[in-house]
């Protein structure tokens, strides 16, 4: 074996103290950025809020000025990530794995509340001041989902000490009834057969209805047990009288009061939005969620003070130098830092444009048979920032639109291609697969092979496992648990 000597010229690239601190910056979102501001601001003498005139901050002009030249500046903010061939694949294919496409709607971010929402009904009842007070005294009473647990007894009981109401059971099942009226329907209810018999009531009564309230008021336990054999045999009714109102009854909502309990989880995410996209007609107007973002600027008693202590650089002591030098650090780092947050919010902006012009029909519409293909590829080369680059910004953050807030992610999907080479999005397959699963015989139930051959009929190219995936991403259950009776 014979060993050679070889030269070889390769260029590598090395990150400045600005890019990395761009890269970092890039993948906090709005709240994260907020908390990072105030720990530089805490931990670096240099670094100052700049004070704004008129409403109008000190840095908007700067960035303006900046666009350009930072667009044909890309060294500048690109990441760890310097091809394609270098991305990983499941960031080259952002959202084909993870289920992104719910948006959180405007309604989870309101301020009402299950019981407030109550008593504002309530008050719109024509209710005397006393029947008013033990109203408000019954929702507050209620869980997060909407049941009553205490008895009328004991409510009873607590209003003659508590308020010196004296009123029988009796009556507070009176108003108990008013409340049961409220919205949503099966409010108010005692116990889950009486919440289901609210809904019912609410509904037309046709034949059907007729059927699944009686099975509710005289075969409860054995609908619960689900001993169908013996309701048959017991009642008399028919097989298709059955299954018919077993399938009404399985629409209904037994926790009617859910829908406020999300809300509070939601809350409790204190999702920020990082863009703000106002859609007018045509026209789409896009921003930043800066709003607890201050403009930032060198501290000017801190440059004044190192300015003396340079101008005196030749009788200095030892001790001083040390200070200058401490000073010098400091300002180079904020001043660091400031650029960074130039270039963050312009290379957000940038990105989110990209996104906004690729899916114009989308965000026009509402209408998702309208969202196109698009993977991280497709916006880095309309931004002409790197891949890495545009999954940091599109990671973790949130968009609020005039349809609700989404995840960026939620815009991202996979191509798919028909028999005649047509590329189409993986959630227009997902959209048509659950059409097809809704409208499914409950009795024989959609498999997974079927749904493969219906799509492959219809000319989508997809692979069986491929369609497996899609359905566990919409959290419909396998065909043999979704069959019925």
């Amino acid at each position: 074996m014979t060993l050679r000597q070889k030269q070889q010229l390769k260029q590598t690239q090395r990150l400045s103290p600005l890019q990395l601190q761009v890269i970092k910056l890039i993948e906090l979102n709005s709240i994260e950025l907020e908390d990072k501001i105030k720990q530089e601001l805490e931990e670096n003498p240099a670094l100052d809020e700049a004070i704004a005139k008129d409403g109008v901050k000190d840095d908007d002009k700067h960035e303006e000025d900046e666009y350009a030249e930072l667009l044909s500046q890309e060294e500048i903010i690109t990441g760890d990530y310097t091809s394609e061939e270098e991305m990983p694949d499941y960031r080259l294919n952002i959202g084909a794995n993870t289920n992104f496409d719910q948006p959180i709607t405007d309604f989870a971010f309101s301020d009402s509340t299950l019981h407030q929402s109550l008593l504002d009904q309530i008050n719109l009842r024509n209710l005397s001041h006393k029947e008013m007070q033990i109203a408000e005294y019954i929702i507050g009473n209620l869980d997060e989902n909407g049941y009553l647990e205490s008895t009328l007894q004991s409510i009873s009981d607590d209003l003659i000490f508590q308020l010196n109401i004296d009123i029988t059971p009796e009556r507070i099942e009176e108003i108990l009834k008013e409340i049961q009226n409220l919205e949503p329907a099966g409010v108010g209810a005692r116990n889950l057969q009486e919440c289901l018999l609210i809904q019912l009531a609410r509904k037309q009564q046709t034949k059907i209805i007729k059927q699944a309230t009686f099975l509710l008021e005289n075969y409860f336990e054995e609908f619960t047990k689900k001993h169908y054999d013996k309701i048959m045999r017991l009642s008399e009714m028919s097989y298709d009288d059955l299954r018919d109102a077993v399938e009404i009854i399985t629409t209904l909502n037994p926790k009617p009061g859910n829908i406020w309990a999300d809300y509070m989880e939601m809350a409790m995410a204190n999702i920020t939005p990082d863009f703000l996209v106002e859609i007018d007609g045509q026209e789409i107007t896009l921003s930043l969620n800066n709003k607890n973002i201050p403009p930032l600027q060198i501290n000017r008693g801190f440059s004044e003070m190192m300015k003396g202590y340079s101008e005196n650089k030749k009788t200095m002591s030892d001790e001083n130098k040390q200070a200058l030098l401490f000073m010098k650090q400091k300002v180079d780092s904020a001043r660091w830092f400031i650029d960074a947050i130039h270039q963050r919010q312009i290379t957000m902006q940038v990105t989110m444009q990209a996104i906004i012009d690729i899916q114009y029909d989308y965000f026009i519409t509402g209408d998702e048979s309208n969202l196109k293909p698009m993977v991280l590829k497709d916006v880095a080369e309309k931004t002409g920032f790197d891949i890495s680059t545009v999954s940091r910004v599109s990671n973790s953050k949130y968009v609020q639109t005039n349809m609700g807030i989404f995840p960026l992610r939620f815009f991202f999907s996979e191509a798919m291609q028909t028999d005649t080479g047509e590329d189409i999005s993986s959630r227009e397959i997902k959209i048509l697969l659950k059409e097809k699963i809704e409208k499914e015989d409950p009795r024989k139930p959609l498999t997974d092979d079927e749904a493969t051959k219906m799509l492959n009929d219809k000319g989508y190219i997809i692979a069986r496992r491929t369609v497996a995936k899609y359905r566990e991403q919409l959290g419909i259950p396998v065909a043999r648990l979704r069959k019925i009776l």
